[in-house]
């Protein structure tokens, strides 16, 4: 597996815009290697389920580590953030509170 470090370029504005807002379900369509979402998943612990999607397999892997902490309320989905809707519907979900595309 490529261990190449995987730059988040958006953390700290992801983190500002989502500052004070109350997290359920989160949707992270580019979840790379889990760096957006440690950061949203240590800043919110009021999450109950955070989906991410990736099409790079190796990212995937990646960031189940990143994410071990949170195992129970992570899901990740190897496939595009196109299929959203397939994602939700599949998963009954009626409300997604905040998402993450970069």
């Amino acid at each position: 597996m490529d261990k190449r470090p995987h730059i988040s370029i958006m953390e700290e504005e992801m983190a500002r815009f989502f500052a004070g807002s109350h997290l359920k379900v989160y949707f992270d369509g580019t979840i790379g290697a889990g760096g957006h979402a440690k950061r949203i998943l240590e800043e919110h612990p009021e999450i109950e389920l955070f989906i991410g999607c990736d099409k790079d397999p190796q990212a995937l892997a990646i960031a189940r580590e990143t994410l071990a902490p949170w195992k129970e309320k992570v899901e990740l989905i190897h496939g595009s953030f196109a299929e959203l809707d397939t994602y939700i519907k599949q998963r009954k979900i009626t409300a997604v509170d905040g998402f993450f595309l970069t």
